[in-house]
């Protein structure tokens, strides 16, 4: 897709159906997985397309716990592999793209005769610095831990264990690496479906697109040497394999945004949870408290918005009171909820009675002469994955050569001076998330900031004119966040944006007025409460 805006219409339709018919790859899924395919074959000379049903990140990829980390507990499940590379690639991430990817001090409190102690975690922790090749870890004073958490439980409290990861905004993270593809010759489309896949006898991959976008139907057939199936939860449905021993289990992980009074926290607070000592994650995120993450079979339609159930919601808030009794914290707190769903593989059969949590995280790559399905792995691992999807491509290309492996994938921004009216923190954010075009988002609009928000107006005005939206929830929930952290998914400020951005959109009323019947609709049923029923 070019720099420049790109409006929905009869403009994206001619787009597709001027597509170029032939390409060497084709990845179908625009999340992280398929983000780093394309941005590695592009880098690495091949004529790349990527296609996404929906929007771009629109799945497991913007619905994470936006935390970039190795895994501790798949340290401790025994997955060292899966570890050590995640420590190294959050390493690189850090160091590549500060403001994208910033570090994030966790704690966890030890409490008398409760799992795990002291001395065990520093063991783990003592593995997890030396693939890092630093030393994090440190031991926190029971005083001390008090300062830093007010109002957690000190009952048996002896202390607690710090040590050092990272966070992310995972859309902006697909967003910022579908751009680097781009910038290396890659073509990537949201909103358009690859219906159906087929490879007539020995010729290339035909692959059937078409347009999902309001009011399209175009339609378009195109080749490729290779297609890389990203779907991610989807990816049994696009390629069946029968005699496959493994497969798609999806699993919902769910998170509570609340107001940051109601529960402040500075640090990242780990806490087994009382009922089945699953780690629950207590976090600050823009200027709010995040509760997550739940671990549970997802057995809804997979097109269909992921949502959170009121079975979560309880088990959630009893994690949250039993860390913080004082807060009785409950659903009139709730700012808004978010759900993705994992696509775990599994081994085990479909009657199995292993507990979600006890899944094995790897990835597994499947090839069918040609067409590479992946599915499972990590986010922060998604450059090691997209290089060994390229690589098992290799015999049905003619030539392949990867990017050095000291390649960044996140050229650093210009060194632009910072605007007097942008705090520190927001200059670091825009540079790591826009890299090169925050010379021309500085000119987009207003460097004002959204009332209660880090956001710039002008970050909004960018988006609508050059970042493919093509619904209002594309912008309140994926470009930015205003959908999940103002009250009402930002209902008051409908009226704003209308008069701001509708230019930019190029949406006459009705439109507008549609699309926001739409937003309110999808918010209200996905991204706020249920009904107080248990889930069928």
């Amino acid at each position: 897709m070019e720099d420049g805006a790109v409006k929905r219409g009869a403009t994206m339709s001619r787009k597709l159906t001027d597509l170029n018919p032939d390409f060497d790859i084709i990845v179908i899924g625009g999340g992280i997985t398929g983000a780093g395919v394309a941005r590695e074959a592009a880098a690495a000379g091949l004529r790349t397309l990527l296609v996404e049903q929906k929007d771009y990140a629109w799945g497991t990829s913007s619905r994470s716990s936006k935390m970039v980390h190795g895994g501790l507990r798949y340290l401790a499940g025994g997955h060292i592999g899966l570890t050590r590379d995640a420590v190294r690639e959050r390493q690189r991430m850090l160091d590549e793209a500060p403001g994208l990817v910033e570090r994030m001090r966790y704690v966890m409190p030890h409490y008398r005769k409760r799992f795990p102690g002291p001395r065990l975690f520093g063991l783990v922790l003592a593995v997890y610095d030396f693939f890092a090749g630093e030393r994090y870890r440190h031991r926190i004073q029971q005083t001390e831990m008090l300062q830093w958490l007010p109002g957690l439980s000190h009952r048996d409290l002896l202390g607690a264990t710090g040590f050092t990861d990272a966070v992310t905004e995972d859309a902006r993270l697909v967003m910022r690496i579908l751009d680097e593809a781009r910038s290396r010759g890659a073509t990537t489309l949201n909103y358009v479906a690859a219906t159906e896949v087929s490879k007539p006898g020995d010729r290339h991959w035909s692959v059937t697109l078409e347009d999902r976008g309001p009011g399209q139907s175009a339609r378009r057939t195109v080749d490729a040497t290779l297609v890389v199936n990203a779907t991610g939860a989807w990816a049994d449905r696009l390629w069946p394999v029968k005699d496959r021993k493994e497969h798609i289990r999806p699993l919902r992980g769910s998170h509570l945004v609340l107001p940051f009074h109601r529960l402040p926290v500075s640090v990242a607070l780990t806490i087994p949870h009382p009922r089945d000592k699953r780690p629950v994650f207590i976090y600050p995120w823009l200027g709010r408290t995040v509760v997550g993450t739940t671990d549970l079979d997802h057995r809804r339609d997979l097109d269909l918005e992921p949502a959170i159930t009121s079975e979560e919601v309880g088990y959630l808030f009893e994690a949250a009171n039993s860390a913080y009794p004082g807060c009785s914290l409950d659903r009139g707190d709730i700012i808004s909820t978010w759900s993705g769903v994992r696509p775990v593989v599994s081994s085990q059969d479909t009657s199995s009675d292993l507990s979600p949590s006890k899944e094995n995280r790897e990835h597994v790559i499947w090839d069918d002469d040609g067409l590479i399905s992946v599915a499972g792995g990590k986010l922060t691992t998604f450059r090691l994955i997209a290089r060994e999807i390229l690589l098992t491509g290799t015999p049905y290309l003619n030539t392949l050569a990867l990017a050095d492996e000291s390649e960044p994938v996140f050229p650093p921004a210009d060194g632009l001076p910072r605007p007097e009216t942008i705090r520190h923190l927001t200059w670091r954010r825009l540079q790591g998330q826009f890299g090169r075009h925050l010379p021309r988002l500085l000119e987009a609009g207003p460097l004002a900031e959204v009332p209660t928000t880090e956001y710039l107006w002008a970050e909004l005005h960018w988006a609508a004119s050059h970042e493919s939206v093509i619904h209002l929830d594309d912008l309140l929930l994926r470009r930015t966040r205003l959908g999940l952290i103002l009250p009402g998914g930002g209902v008051d400020l409908l009226a704003e944006l209308k008069q701001r951005l509708q230019p930019d959109l190029g949406w006459d009323d009705d439109h507008w007025a549609a699309e926001e019947q739409r937003y309110l609709t999808l918010w209200r049923t996905a991204c706020f409460l249920p009904e107080e029923s248990p889930e069928p």
